[in-house]
């Protein structure tokens, strides 16, 4: 009989007292838990220990933070969470632009830090897993003009030709399909695509659905797909 895996997770800080709370409170969690002290250690602890997510402090001596995911998402598809001490929307959109799925600013709770690398493991590592239908939640495919979104494969595509979509985005662009003309609030597409009720900031939304649009090259100025509510969030239009 297989049994699932535990969660594996890679825990990334020069500060070794901060690493080691970290890991305690994971570990508490009943999770495996890995821990590497700069940027070249973390990029070969990610082709050795293959992480689900990887906690990955901004601020690293030699190969930063950013770097480091970028090379990351060379190698894998796991989740990324960044940790910053710093109190700049740079750095966090910057984060994100590079494939980062979410981000923490310290100091910060431990338990809500948990919190957060629980929810992610509750989520698909790829774009491209295809998940259980039930008779309750039939899975779809969505089709707004030429734009086809498949829930079940976790496919898009925009005049049959495939875009590919992190997992974040995609699961950003279903929520918004799958509720056509209402407008959703930024707070509530945290609670369903990043499974939690933390409202975060603005950006942590509006990083990826910007990449999103340029994706389906769906000009913010004059979208056919996804419309700004200025000061409310973001509506799934109708195509033209």
């Amino acid at each position: 009989m297989l049994t699932a895996r535990i969660g594996r997770i890679l825990v990334v800080d020069d500060e070794a007292d901060l690493a080691r709370l970290i890991e305690g409170y994971l570990r508490k969690a009943g999770l495996d838990v890995a821990v590497r002290h700069d940027g070249t250690e973390a990029v070969a602890a990610v082709r050795s220990f293959d992480p689900d997510v990887v906690v990955l402090d901004l601020g690293l001596p030699g190969i930063d933070g950013i770097e480091v995911c970028r090379q990351v998402r060379t190698l894998s598809d796991c989740h990324v969470l960044m940790l910053t001490a710093r109190d700049d929307e740079i750095d966090k959109i910057i984060g994100l632009s590079v494939g980062a799925d979410d981000y923490v600013t310290k100091p910060f709770s431990p338990r809500e830090l948990v919190a957060r690398v629980q929810a992610m493991l509750r989520r698909a590592r790829t774009s491209n897993a295809e998940v259980p239908t039930t008779p309750e939640s039939p899975v779809q495919k969505l089709v707004i003009e030429d734009l086809v979104v498949d829930e079940a494969a976790r496919r898009v595509q925009l005049g049959g030709e495939s875009v590919a979509l992190t997992r974040i985005e995609f699961d950003l662009l279903v929520s918004l399909a799958t509720h056509p003309h209402q407008v959703l609030s930024r707070a509530q597409l945290v609670e369903l695509v990043w499974d939690t009720a933390w409202t975060g900031e603005d950006h942590l939304v509006d990083v990826h659905i910007g990449r999103i649009r340029k994706k389906l090259n769906d000009d913010a100025s004059d979208p056919r797909f996804i419309h700004t509510i200025r000061g409310v969030g973001y509506r799934m239009g109708t195509g033209r």
